[in-house]
């Protein structure tokens, strides 16, 4: 498909009251909470007035990530189960051969793509996608592999989620490298909510492994008999975006609540993240969630920031490193629900103001990426799918 460019000169006005910033705030939970965790009911004042955004590639059936290749071209992955190649003036590869077999029901398929530490002399990228099993069951899984021209090889299978578990909803997934030596998955509750609370199960933990796919010695349930080895951090429902912070190496990840109560964590080893015990949404019907016993309990860690009404967070990363750029210091983070994407402001982890992107386009907003150039790239999740490219404010 040739290349197809559109650029839009925007004078992006923020969303609801510029000047307001919600008064709710989380409360610190008995275990030592972040107190300044705040609800977000509306936005604050935003710089990007004239943002350049382009049109790269169009015809992608609800991509899911986008992963940067280092001579300018992209991997995009495609909810139905298809990785496809992205050159750097916009053309479509066919399917690429060598995918492993995804789940496609529901909220399943494949889902994260991204570049392996050592990309630039293995040509290894890492999948994470739903993974059928018997009778109807599926899981989170990632596999690694070997991407040759148009075909993967050498197809390794690092990680599945146990049990599998009936259902279309709620797989995550992020894969993230923690630059010492190991790897984040993020994953989702598969809408069974107790399994989040349960060590024994995978659903709404996040995983941390060594690169191989073994467990490291020093996660913090190995040697559980009652916990699988494999958990970093529980109490989690469905992970759909999850970022390292270049500034500091602090891992931040995103979770969708029910109805409100999207939050924002930075987890640590061992911690309990609440769900379903606590949480700041309730359940889609209108009513309380049964389990939840409010929006504190001890031993339950506080979010680092939530969204009372929920703007369905997905794909997220880091803007910094760069003083000249009115977006620095920022992080972004894709709104499905609400239909665009979200600039958080940072003053170190603190979030200090939000301002909402391209809420013209009226679309589901997937994933996000910066990249070395620094423009922002993104994902539209339509069946009509687009690539679009974010020049900030005063770029030429």
């Amino acid at each position: 498909m040739s290349r197809k460019i559109s650029v839009l000169m925007m004078a992006l006005a923020v969303s609801a009251c510029s000047s307001q910033q919600s008064s709710a705030t989380a409360t610190a939970s008995a275990s030592g909470g972040d107190a300044s965790a705040t609800a977000t009911a509306s936005t604050t004042a935003g710089v990007s007035a004239a943002m350049r955004v382009e049109t790269l590639a169009q015809g992608l059936e609800h991509p899911w990530s986008v992963a940067l290749l280092p001579d300018g071209s992209f991997l995009v992955t495609e909810r139905p189960g298809r990785l496809r190649h992205v050159s750097a003036d916009g053309k479509l590869s066919p399917a690429i051969t060598g995918v492993p077999a995804v789940f496609a029901q529901g909220q399943g398929g494949l889902l994260d793509v991204v570049l392996a530490p050592d990309y630039a002399t293995s040509k290894r990228i890492w999948l994470s996608y739903a993974e059928p099993g018997d009778d109807d069951t599926a899981g989170t899984a990632v596999a690694t592999a070997t991407l040759n021209d148009n075909a993967l090889s050498d197809v390794r299978v690092v990680y599945r989620q146990a049990p599998k578990l009936t259902g279309g909803n709620h797989f995550g997934s992020r894969i993230v490298f923690d630059g010492n030596g190991h790897v984040f998955i993020s994953q989702g509750e598969r809408n069974d909510r107790p399994t989040a609370q349960k060590l024994d199960m995978l659903q709404g933990k996040l995983v941390r492994l060594n690169l191989d796919g073994s467990v490291p010695k020093d996660n913090p349930f190995v040697g559980r008999k009652d916990a699988r080895p494999e958990i970093y951090s529980y109490g989690h429902r469905n992970m759909q975006g999850m970022a390292l912070d270049p500034r500091t190496g602090t891992l931040w990840e995103n979770e969708h609540g029910p109805r409100g109560g999207d939050e924002i964590n930075l987890p640590q080893a061992g911690k309990n993240y609440g769900w379903p015990i606590i949480t700041n949404g309730i359940d889609y019907s209108g009513l309380k969630i049964s389990e939840s016993v409010g929006t504190s309990a001890p031993g339950m860690e506080q979010p680092h920031h939530f969204w009372a009404k929920s703007p369905g967070l997905s794909g997220m990363a880091f803007y910094t490193g760069r003083p000249g750029s009115a977006w620095n210091d920022s992080l972004f983070i894709g709104s499905l629900a609400e239909s665009n994407l979200i600039r958080l402001s940072l003053k170190g982890n603190a979030i200090a103001g939000e301002e909402r992107l391209l809420t013209d386009l009226g679309a589901r907003i997937r994933d996000v990426r910066v990249g070395n150039d620094g423009n922002v790239y993104v994902l539209t999740d339509e069946d009509d799918g687009k690539l679009l490219r974010l020049k900030p404010p005063g770029a030429k």
